[in-house]
């Protein structure tokens, strides 16, 4: 209901129903009981991205270089919780399940060019390729990619630097990420219930 909700007020068509595919999980954030934020995760397989539709000739340039490409989809945040620490969280639970989980070494995402720069400036994504129209919304399209090497690197050094009163010169969105520390301790929490479900 949020991402239809956010997609239709943004003015993009299509039904953004959740699937079963098995390459896909679908992250939320809560705000005492609410749902208040999704993500989705695709990790590459046999049948593909989502983005290969509009996107194929330049994923596959990544994974014919050895590339292991996951995408993130479907983000969307209720505009009344105006708390760039919930995004971040999802995204960086995002980052660690694609990563640490599924070994993933880059993320992909399409984005409305008017939120490039967004990605951008603040996660450190660049432009692959040229504008196309995305038919599953009607709208056009950028698809921008990010090295978790890099952001991995951000994470060691931003990651839970954001305080109220030490406002850091970081502008950027990773010192809003949990903390170096905090991450281990999400990874081995999310490894040993992997183990357990395996």
């Amino acid at each position: 209901m949020l991402i239809n909700k956010m997609y239709a007020w943004r003015g993009y068509s299509g039904t953004h129903q959740f699937s079963d595919d098995p390459n896909r999980i679908t992250l939320t954030a809560t705000d005492k009981g609410d749902v208040v934020g999704t993500l989705t995760i695709g990790i590459d397989s046999p049948i593909g991205l989502m983005a290969d539709q509009i996107f194929k000739e330049e994923l596959d340039a990544h994974r014919n270089k050895g590339a292991r490409l996951c995408e993130f989809t479907k983000l969307a945040f209720d505009p009344s919780v105006r708390s760039k620490t919930s995004l971040a969280n999802l995204f960086h639970l995002a980052v660690i399940y694609a990563r640490d989980i599924h070994q993933c070494t880059d993320i992909v995402i399409e984005v409305n060019p008017r939120h490039r720069r967004f990605y951008e400036r603040m996660l450190g994504f660049q432009q692959e390729g040229e504008l196309k129209i995305n038919p599953r919304v009607e709208a056009p399209a950028y698809l921008l990619r990010v090295n978790l090497e890099f952001v991995t690197e951000q994470i060691q050094k931003f990651g839970g630097t954001f305080s109220a009163d030490n406002n850091v010169s970081e502008r950027s969105f990773y010192p809003y990420f949990f903390s170096p520390r905090e991450e281990r301790g999400i990874i081995n929490r999310l490894l040993r219930m992997d183990e357990q479900h395996a």
